[in-house]
C-alpha cells in the first residue's frame, strides 16, 4: 500500500452506506413475510414476556430452615420388650427436628447382650467352620458379631459349625417379623414449619397461617381449604408418594417431601404460596429383595446390680423422610425488559423470506426485474 491507499483508507472512515431494498410485487413471497413477523411477535409477546416472564429480574439464591415435629402414641405388647407404649422420644430420630428425619415402624429386639463367648450366627458364610483350625483365634468377622477364639463349635453329631467369638451373645439370630411392631404409626401427624427468604428483593415468608389463635395448630390438618397448616397424616403422605403404608412401615422406605416456593413479587405477598410434592426415593425392588428397605441397628446399654454392663440390641425398620426446599422470586425490572424487547426487534429485523433474496439477486442484473421495482439510496 502506497499513499494513495492510505488515503482511500482516511477517506472510506468517513462513507456513509445505506442498505438497498427491493420491493417485491408478490402475494406469496408478502405473506410469508408477515407470517415470520407475526410469529416472531408471538413468541416475544406469549413465551419471552407472559410465560417466562422475561420483563422480570429473578432471585434462585433461596434461603430455607425447616423444622419438624412428630406426634402420636402406640402400644405394643411383645415377648421381647413386654407391654409398651410409645411415645414421639421413642421412635423419632433424631429428636431435635431436622429436615431429615426418621420414624422407627418395626424392630428386631435381642435383649440382656453381654461381653462373652458364644457361637456366631450360622447365617454368616465366614463363620462356618469343620475343626479348631478354620477358626483362627483373634481374627474377626468381618461379616459377622465378634473376633474368632480358636474353637469350633459343633452341635449335635454334624461335623460342620461354626466359631467360637467374642462378642455382644446371645448374637442376633431372628428375622424380620411378618408384621411392622408400630402399624398403627400410620396416624401420627408430621408437622413441618418453614421459613424462606430472598435476598436480592429482602423478601420472608413462612408457610404457616399468621394467627393468634393457639389451637389453630391443634386441630387443623393440611389440605386444599388449610394450605397453611403444614400438619400432615403419616399415612397420607406415605399415599400421596404412591405407597402403601404397612409395605412400607414393614421394611421400611425413603420418602421424599419437596416444598416448592416461585414467587411473583409484582403480585401481592399473599399470593406467594408453597406448593408440596411427596416421592418414594429408595428403589423398590420386587418380592423380597436384599436391596428393598431401609434399617439401621442401635443399642441401650444397662448395668446389672453388680456394675456389669449390659445391653438391648435393636435393629430398626422405619421410614426415613428427606424435607427440601427450592423456588425462585420474580420482580420487574427495566434491564431485562429492554434486552429482550431488542432481541426480538432485531429478530424481527434479519426476517428476510427466500423469495426476497432472489428478487434481490435479480434486481443486481436489472431493475425492472419481474412485477419488482428496486429502490436504492446513497
Amino acid at each position: 500500500m502506497g499513499q494513495a491507499g492510505c488515503k482511500r483508507l482516511s477517506q472510506s472512515l468517513f462513507d456513509y452506506k445505506t442498505e438497498k431494498y427491493v420491493i417485491a410485487k408478490n402475494k406469496k413471497v408478502g405473506l410469508l413475510y408477515r407470517l415470520l413477523q407475526v410469529s416472531i411477535l408471538t413468541y416475544l409477546v406469549v413465551w419471552v414476556f407472559l410465560v417466562k416472564k422475561g420483563y422480570q429480574d429473578f432471585d434462585t439464591s433461596l434461603q430455607s430452615s425447616v423444622i419438624t415435629k412428630v406426634k402420636g402414641v402406640t402400644f405394643t405388647n411383645t415377648s421381647e420388650l413386654g407391654e409398651r407404649l410409645w411415645d414421639v422420644a421413642d421412635y423419632v430420630i433424631p429428636p431435635q427436628g431436622e429436615n431429615i428425619f426418621f420414624i422407627i415402624t418395626n424392630l428386631i429386639v435381642t435383649p440382656h447382650q453381654r461381653q462373652e463367648t458364644c457361637a456366631e450366627s450360622e447365617s454368616i458364610p465366614d463363620a462356618v467352620c469343620y475343626e479348631d483350625s478354620d477358626c483362627p483365634p483373634g481374627e474377626p468377622i468381618m461379616a459377622g458379631n465378634g473376633v474368632r477364639t480358636g474353637r469350633c463349635l459343633q452341635s449335635g453329631n454334624t461335623q460342620r459349625g461354626t466359631c467360637e467369638i467374642f462378642a455382644w451373645c446371645p448374637v442376633e439370630t431372628k428375622s424380620r417379623p411378618e408384621k411392622p411392631l408400630l402399624g398403627k404409626a400410620e396416624d401420627f401427624t408430621i408437622y413441618i414449619k418453614n421459613f424462606i427468604h430472598f435476598p436480592k428483593f429482602n423478601f420472608s415468608k413462612t408457610n404457616v397461617l399468621d394467627t393468634k389463635d393457639r389451637d389453630f395448630l391443634k386441630s387443623c390438618r393440611f389440605g386444599p381449604k388449610n394450605p397453611y397448616c403444614p400438619i400432615f397424616r403419616l399415612g397420607s403422605v406415605v399415599s400421596w408418594a404412591g405407597s402403601n403404608f404397612q409395605e412400607i412401615a414393614l421394611q421400611g422406605g425413603v420418602i421424599g417431601i419437596q416444598i416448592e416456593w416461585n414467587c411473583d413479587l409484582d403480585k401481592a405477598p399473599s399470593e406467594c404460596n408453597p406448593r408440596y410434592y411427596f416421592s418414594r426415593l429408595d428403589s423398590r425392588f420386587p418380592g423380597n429383595s436384599v436391596s428393598s428397605g431401609y434399617n439401621f441397628r442401635f443399642a441401650k446399654y444397662y448395668r446389672d446390680e453388680a456394675g456389669v454392663e449390659f445391653r438391648t440390641l435393636m435393629k430398626a425398620y422405619g421410614i426415613r423422610f428427606d424435607v427440601m426446599v427450592n423456588g425462585r422470586a420474580g420482580k420487574f425490572s427495566i434491564i431485562p425488559t429492554i434486552i429482550n424487547m431488542a432481541s426480538g426487534v432485531a429478530l424481527m429485523g434479519v426476517v428476510r423470506p427466500r423469495g426476497e433474496w432472489k428478487s434481490e439477486c435479480g434486481a443486481a442484473a436489472g431493475p425492472a426485474d419481474s412485477g419488482g421495482v428496486a429502490r436504492g439510496v446513497g
